[in-house]
């Protein structure tokens, strides 16, 4: 586990000196950005993604593990469950628990990541929707994206809450049940209409830009 954080490290310092190297889309991951699935399982000689994954909560939660390390193995556990498949074994690995438990970290960046990693698994995906659900992390993600003093951390909050609400009822009744009053739609919406989701998700965006409770 050291020598693949080791290894991510150095590869993002070396394509950041490189001039010719093109720009990562995804500007907001830490160090450590570009490294995917394949790279990391040649590294390690095979491990599968599931090994990939625990190793990677296993250095979320260590506290051998310095902050930056930390940030490498949240971005390279972003990657991994961005494959429905992946996202959907984060259940029967153990991981939804811990990754709820860092929503509630001193430090502002492993709250951001794990907003984004919800985010990133339960997209269009209803069974990692029901497992966010299940672990009560939408009344946290609600108080990040109205309250947290970081910016990021409030804009992933606000994206992990849009990603697990369209399409499924039961998170949308959730949401706007522990949305402030001001907040709260006027009538019942349709999880299925993005316009009524898309509405509801603004009137967050704009109270979390503007950091109101």
């Amino acid at each position: 586990m050291n020598q693949l954080l080791k290894w991510s490290i150095e590869n993002s310092d070396a394509t950041r000196n490189d001039p010719t190297a093109s720009t990562d889309p995804k500007a907001e991951r830490p160090s450590g950005q570009g490294l995917n699935a394949e790279a990391i399982q040649a590294l390690m000689g095979g491990p599968s993604d599931a090994e990939l994954m625990k190793q990677s909560m296993a250095a979320i939660e260590s506290p051998d593990v310095s902050l930056d390390q930390k940030l490498v193995a949240f971005d390279n556990l972003e990657q991994l469950i961005e494959t429905v498949d992946n996202a959907n074994n984060m259940q029967p690995l153990g991981l939804w628990t811990p990754l709820k438990e860092q929503l509630a970290s001193h430090e502002a960046d492993m709250r951001r990541m794990a907003a984004w990693c919800m985010g990133t698994a339960v997209q269009n995906n209803q069974q990692s929707q029901e497992r966010l659900l299940a672990v009560g992390a939408i009344p946290i993600l609600v108080k990040l994206a109205l309250q947290d003093p970081n910016g990021q951390v409030r804009r992933k909050a606000v994206y992990a809450i849009s990603s697990e609400v369209r399409n499924y009822p039961p998170a949308l009744n959730v949401l706007v049940l522990e949305l402030p009053e001001r907040l709260r739609p006027s009538r019942s919406l349709d999880a299925g209409d993005m316009e009524e989701v898309d509405s509801v998700i603004d009137a967050i965006k704009e109270a979390s830009s503007k950091n109101l409770s």
